[in-house]
């Protein structure tokens, strides 16, 4: 009888990682900062290896965001802007293929402000337009200044100055024009970025001789005789923007995003106040 070697104990065979995101999915490769498992979906090209999106993403928090000369975030593409025009066109597509439904329900009339407290009007009243001439002079002035100053002050604050001299201009319509007035149109956001312009300008040590013709040339047409334009919203507008852009302009770098916050929405605040007040005239005339 011949004895048999005993057999081999088996020896388990190497576990194979899986990726720590996709538990599903086997990988060999390894996280450069963490040393976890990370299978193709979640690998980031490093300066040696590879990187896992968490260790990515907590690599970018360190980075500081490149910020233009005024504070705000560096653009590239002027999105605001083109999102701006595209809204006009489309309003005023509408206003040609709805009739006045469109420009009844947006325009600014400060009766319907007051008594039916329509507030949006003070701000919806800059994206309607009364003719291809007025709707294509407003957008050729915000192709031209929309985006130096969107790359200026960044997507966000010049947003802010658009849609804040807009309110600007209805705001002072709103108490000096007749409460059965109607306006429409842009240009007391234009006239804010022309203001802002300006005030950009200057703070750069640029010349702004151009701009300040502009300026006055257009207050001039703005007065003329004849032609019914809205003065209230082009002043209004101009004033506002300019105080903006200045008080953004020259905040204090320490601390630079907190006042130019507080400039922001003490302007609107102010504003604000200045409507809800003027309501309460309008309504205690009307008895």
């Amino acid at each position: 009888m011949t004895s048999q070697p005993p057999s081999p104990t088996p020896q388990p065979s190497e576990q194979v990682p899986t990726c720590y995101r996709h538990p599903d999915k086997e990988t060999w490769v390894r996280c450069q900062r963490c040393d976890r498992p990370i299978c193709p979906d979640c690998m980031n090209d490093a300066s040696v290896g590879f990187q896992c999106p968490e260790c990515v993403a907590e690599g970018n928090r360190g980075v500081r965001q490149a910020r233009s000369a005024l504070g705000g975030k560096v653009v590239g593409t002027p999105y605001v802007t083109w999102a701006i025009l595209a809204i006009n066109v489309i309003v005023f597509a509408a206003q040609y293929l709805m009739g006045e439904t469109v420009t009844a329900r947006l325009q600014m009339w400060p009766l319907a402000v007051a008594v039916r407290e329509d507030y949006y009007r003070l701000i919806t009243a800059a994206f309607v337009h009364g003719g291809v001439f007025h709707i294509l002079f407003n957008s050729w002035a915000l192709y031209v200044v929309g985006p130096y100053l969107e790359r200026a002050f960044g997507h966000t604050r010049y947003l802010a100055i658009y849609l804040l001299s807009a309110l600007g201009g209805s705001v002072l319509g709103y108490w000096v024009d007749p409460v059965a007035a109607i306006t429409v149109g842009a240009s007391g956001a234009i006239f804010g970025l022309f203001g802002a312009i300006f005030v950009v300008g200057r703070r750069l040590n640029l010349d702004v001789r151009g701009i300040a013709v502009l300026i006055v040339i257009n207050l001039v047409i703005t007065f003329l005789p004849g032609l019914n334009i809205s003065w209230t919203g082009h002043v209004g507008g101009l004033i506002t923007g300019t105080v903006l852009a200045a008080a953004l302009a020259y905040a204090p770098k320490p601390n630079r995003t907190f006042w130019q916050v507080l400039a922001l929405v003490g302007m609107f605040a102010i504003l604000a106040g200045l409507a809800v007040l003027r309501t309460s005239m309008i309504l205690s005339s009307l008895g």
